[in-house]
């Protein structure tokens, strides 16, 4: 992971015309997904279409001549792969890019190296039988591409280079809230981190920070089911906790990572003492499962007190409640500030709503992750008294 400098993304200017349209150039090497895309994309009023590049040397030409807003990329091309590319572009002239993946393990490690690399997002390739989600990916589509229009975007720094929509459920929907649980202040801590957009790496900026011996950490990132074991095991690559993709009944130990699978909410339920996982094929909550609302609800109903509750970068407005009802119920609260979000949406509804008690860069948040989780540490000593000499 690179130094704090990297982790400050330069925020991208609006057009000088309000009214401008989303500049969009299309990178793909098939001429059927280079057409679906521009299709979907014109019935956006705000977004244009500007050209389509069947390999990454057309491309390179075309954004010179073209200089658009938006960049949609194939991850698999002739002559030049997709990822090799967006390591030149992001070093020579970054710019928000949407990659476009298969949805299997290959297709994960590859779009979450790209997310590293600095792209802002990614989306599944269209299905041939695309006719009966033709709606929901279109919205999906023009959904990314206006984020990506306004999201931040850096530099690649080569020192750190790296090795369908649904009914928006309220959080009421997976599980109900219960008030009347008791809290027991534990010796066991958990942190509970929520993020979408830009999460991935945000994450990984958080736990590399984390040393072995830091709280139990559950994590519920908005990711397709293909995609949330390669990330564990990326992350677990990387860091001195030990991280996996959560299963069912599993016990929440110091020093481990429980990161939610991209088809399952994942909760934390209370067993005595002992914290546990839970995961729920409940119905999406504010369109997402996992959804980072029943994740925090579920801290705030079972753990209490003796939680610290993170909410990263993010579109949207999901986690912004749960991290309020987390407040509410005794754990300290942080949100990610938003010069360092790639995109402000979650953890700037958070602090909207009173939520969090901290709003930090992102290089700063494991600290005061750490610092928090000292001060509850009942297993500490407490320090001598003002005028009292050590024993």
């Amino acid at each position: 992971m690179s130094g704090p400098g990297s982790l400050q993304p330069a925020r991208r200017s609006a057009p000088a015309d309000y009214h401008a349209r989303i500049r969009v150039l299309i990178v793909d090497d098939s001429a059927l997904v280079r057409r679906l895309l521009t299709e979907m994309l014109s019935a956006a009023a705000d977004i244009e279409v500007v050209g389509a590049a069947a390999d990454a040397h057309a491309a390179r030409e075309k954004i010179k001549q073209l200089n658009p807003d938006v960049l949609t990329l194939d991850v698999e091309m002739p002559r030049m792969d997709g990822i090799t590319f967006l390591r030149n572009l992001m070093r020579l002239r970054p710019m928000p890019v949407v990659m476009v993946s298969s949805l299997t393990e290959r297709g994960a490690d590859v779009t979450l190296e790209a997310l590293a690399l600095g792209a802002v997002d990614y989306l599944p390739k269209p299905k041939l039988d695309l006719a009966a989600t033709f709606t929901d990916y279109r919205a999906e589509l023009i959904e990314k591409i206006r984020t990506a229009a306004s999201a931040s975007v850096r530099a690649l720094d080569p020192g750190r280079m790296p090795g369908a929509a649904v009914p928006a459920h309220s959080v009421g929907a997976v599980p109900p809230r219960n008030r009347g649980l008791p809290q027991l202040r534990t010796t066991h801590r958990i942190i509970a981190i929520g993020a979408s957009t830009g999460g991935t790496e945000a994450i990984k900026a958080v736990l590399t920070r984390l040393p072995p011996d830091s709280p139990g950490v559950v994590i519920a990132q908005h990711i397709p089911k293909a995609f949330s074991g390669p990330f564990a095991r990326r992350l677990n690559d990387r860091c001195s906790v030990s991280v996996c993709e959560a299963e069912d009944g599993q016990q929440i130990l110091a020093g481990h990572v429980y990161i939610a699978p991209g088809n399952r909410h994942l909760l934390v339920a209370r067993d005595g003492t002992r914290y546990l996982c839970r995961l729920d094929d409940g119905v999406p909550v504010n369109r997402h499962k996992p959804s980072v609302d029943v994740l925090f609800r579920s801290v705030a109903e079972n753990v209490g007190c003796n939680a610290i509750g993170v909410l990263l970068t993010g579109m949207g407005k999901d986690g912004a409640r749960g991290l309020k009802e987390m407040l509410e119920g005794g754990s300290r609260t942080i949100a990610q500030d938003e010069a360092s979000s790639v995109v402000w949406g979650m953890p700037g509804e958070a602090v909207a709503l009173g939520a969090a008690q901290h709003v930090l860069p992102l290089d700063q948040i494991a600290a005061m992750a750490r610092t928090l989780a000292d001060a509850m540490d009942l297993t500490r000593a407490p320090p001598p008294a003002h005028g009292a000499s050590p024993s």
